[in-house]
């Protein structure tokens, strides 16, 4: 067999690359099952200022907190863009964390996350920020819909069970 020229190579890489997207492309349909789920965590309405409301989210063994803030925060909802919602567990070893004065604190190694600011690590070990729910609002009904997580929720290869 002979070396392929430039022009050849080029022509068999390209192929292999389109044969590639193709193939992956067809396997992300199918894994469309395994899209995150829309839960219903609350109603806007019952929320107070400075008070989470605890859910699990996407599943019953990762805890969150869902908490309006003063004031707006990335990737809030509602009215004034300040109903934003996180994974309880800190990044950095699992612990639970807990809300206080506009931040998650780690009552472990007091790690502490900025809630405007998509859970920002600002203090402490973890070298991580708090994984983020996405969330939607039926402005109709006032009901809050988790439908997504930014972030990887500690100790998991994925925030969804695939198998």
């Amino acid at each position: 067999m002979s070396p392929l020229n430039r022009r050849e190579f080029l022509q068999t890489s390209s192929a292999s690359l389109a044969l590639a997207v193709l193939g992956l492309s067809g396997k992300a349909d199918g894994a469309a099952a395994n899209k995150y789920p829309s839960i219903r965590i609350g109603n806007i309405r019952d929320l107070k200022t400075g008070e989470p409301v605890q859910f699990n989210y996407p599943d019953k063994s990762s805890p969150c907190n869902v908490v309006m803030l003063n004031g707006n925060a990335v990737g809030g909802i509602g009215p004034f863009s300040n109903v934003v919602a996180f994974s309880a567990l800190c990044p950095h070893m699992g612990c639970p964390v807990n809300y206080s004065n506009g931040r998650f604190v780690c009552g472990c190694h007091y790690s502490m996350f900025d809630a405007a600011k998509n859970g920002q690590t600002y203090q402490g070990l973890a070298s991580q920020w708090l994984a983020q729910v996405s969330l939607r609002l039926d402005k109709a009904s006032g009901n809050i819909y988790a439908e997504g997580i930014e972030g990887l929720v500690y100790g998991r290869i994925g925030n969804l069970n695939i198998s």
